[in-house]
């Protein structure tokens, strides 16, 4: 058998190349589910988590300035067939997989379950349906991660590590009810009707000492607005421990109904609980549905007067809202660090002047916008792009379960493809000063206040408290001032509310317990009691709140 040498060392030479070829390939990682998981196509978004420590599961280190992630879209995907994320897919912090640096990482992934949903409106959106978990794709129920796994990743050499994710996060267990704590969970027809499938709404309330033993007496109530929660109002916990507790079960405290509710959406883990064209009548939900069954289960007293608010950041805005909105509905809010009240700074975006939402620009330069400070020095923790990068990794059209993506989608249109329309491009930061005037004309509430202060203003006397630091985290006071300024100059009638500033306090900053805030809300009660407003028959104002 003759051997031709020269052929050997070509085919020598071809393996040696392709393996250089191999060693050199683009880095990517190929991850797919199994036909256990679902033997059917499933539309969602796939994620890989890379992580420096597994302390934690990688997955549940994403966060605003938590630990590298990316992800990317699929739509209907069979068992078995792989996700590619390689170099073109958006990463955060780190935005391109070829600059993660070379080392060892443990890495996660996870698969976000989208649902179809044939809206009202006549339009088809794929989005994830909340589980009652509040909008969270890294523990949301039915969606599916991987095992964890310890790798080394070096960009430069490339290759292909590949993942299955195999295990479905199971559903939640909501608290049972006690004798403080009672749930409350509706399937809402209205926003049912809007999305084309089943939308529940609920609530969790606290009833106060003496409830059981006095079924005459009446209450007024107290709605604590915020992100999605089923736990107790004002931090409540049963444990002597807690301080709440101490007080709620004092004698020396008012007596109130206290109540948090919950309403996610397919955009977030809170509606910001009122109408809009992008989530639907959540508004109409909470007022015509959800509160009149509460009213109808527990002993509310059930008039204007005896129903106040509060909330702070996301339930700022909605507490301050739901007063303007529904002025004769509650009878006063104190809103702690809302959401931007007015649009000329929306987290550090002036929406009607700023022709880019991620940099100022001035005569001869350009500044980047700075959208989270850490108080109270100042110090930028990240600028509008970062943020927005961020927001854009969790979900395309809209579908991260971020903070400025439920703004557009609450204070924004509906745009042509059924997704709430932009107010500015993610990619780019470019605005489109249209959106800009949506946002003004429906939800700016200065611009509102000032519009309809000779109708609305009469009715809300009294009635408005906003408390603010002044170096807000997200620079929210700067919305407050603006606020501040129309309403102290109102007249016929003047606002008569007031506003409670931290010098150097952040976001969380508060001058007061939650125990001195209800006795501030039952003065305020009883003295509107005390001027016309009446209590149903089995009611005793003269109990209702006692100290």
């Amino acid at each position: 058998m003759l051997i031709n040498k020269s052929l050997i060392r070509w085919l020598l030479m071809l393996l040696l190349l392709s393996q250089r070829a191999w060693a050199q390939s683009p880095l990517r990682f190929e991850i797919s589910f199994p036909a256990s998981v679902s033997a059917t196509p499933l539309t969602g978004r796939m994620f890989l988590v890379i992580a420096r420590k597994d302390s934690l599961e990688p997955r549940l280190q994403v966060g605003r300035y938590g630990t590298q992630f990316f992800g990317v879209d699929f739509e209907k995907l069979t068992p078995g067939k792989p996700v590619v994320i390689d170099g073109s897919t958006l990463g955060y912090p780190i935005n391109a997989l070829g600059d993660i640096p070379k080392g060892e990482y443990y890495i996660q992934a996870v698969l976000n379950k989208y649902t179809e949903f044939k809206r009202a409106d006549g339009h088809t959106v794929w989005m994830h349906m909340d589980q009652w978990e509040g909008q969270d794709w890294r523990r949301s129920p039915g969606n599916v991660y991987s095992a964890v796994q310890k790798v080394s990743i070096d960009p430069a050499k490339g290759g292909t590590v590949r993942l299955q994710v195999t295990t479905v996060i199971p559903p939640i267990q909501v608290p049972a009810d006690t004798k403080w704590v009672k749930h409350i969970k509706i399937q809402s027809p209205k926003l049912t009707k809007f999305w084309g499938h089943p939308i529940y709404i609920g609530a969790t309330i606290l009833l106060p000492k003496g409830y059981e033993t006095e079924p005459n007496r009446y209450y007024p109530t107290v709605y604590q607005q915020g992100h999605f929660s089923v736990a107790p109002p004002f931090r409540f916990a049963e444990d002597p421990k807690n301080e709440f507790y101490q007080a709620w079960g004092s004698d020396t405290l008012p007596r109130f109904i206290a109540i948090t509710l919950q309403h996610p959406t397919p955009y977030f883990d809170d509606s910001y609980a009122v109408n809009s064209a992008n989530n639907g009548p959540f508004g109409d939900a909470i007022h015509e549905e959800l509160i009149p069954e509460i009213e109808k289960q527990f002993r509310c007293i059930r008039e204007g007067y005896a129903r106040v608010l509060t909330g702070g950041s996301t339930g700022g805005w909605e507490s301050f809202a739901l007063q303007v909105l529904y002025p004769d509905f509650y009878g006063g809010t104190w809103s702690f660090a809302p959401d931007p009240l007015d649009f000329r700074n929306v987290e550090g975006i002036n929406i009607y002047a700023d022709k880019n939402a991620f940099y100022k620009e001035h005569e001869w330069y350009r500044v980047p916008t700075p959208n989270t400070r850490i108080p109270p020095t100042g110090e930028v923790r990240l600028t509008s792009q970062q943020r927005n990068t961020m927001e854009l990794v969790n979900g395309t059209k809209g579908r991260s379960g971020g903070q400025l993506d439920i703004w557009s989608s609450v204070f924004g249109p509906v745009g042509s493809d059924g997704y709430f329309k932009p107010l500015f491009d993610k990619k780019t930061g470019v605005m489109d000063p249209s959106v800009a005037q949506y946002w003004k004309e429906h939800f700016d509430m200065r611009y509102y206040l000032e519009k309809n202060w000779a109708t609305v203003g009469p009715k809300l006397v009294g009635k408005l408290n906003v408390i603010c630091g002044r170096m807000d985290d997200f620079y929210l006071n700067v919305g407050v001032y603006h606020m501040e300024d129309f309403l102290t100059k109102t007249k016929n009638p003047a606002f008569e509310g007031s506003f409670t500033y931290g010098e150097r306090g952040g976001h969380s900053w508060r001058p007061y317990s939650n125990a001195y805030l209800l006795k501030l809300m039952d003065a305020h009660i009883k003295a509107r009691a005390t001027k016309g407003a009446s209590a149903p028959a089995k009611a005793t104002s003269g109990k209702a709140g006692d100290k």
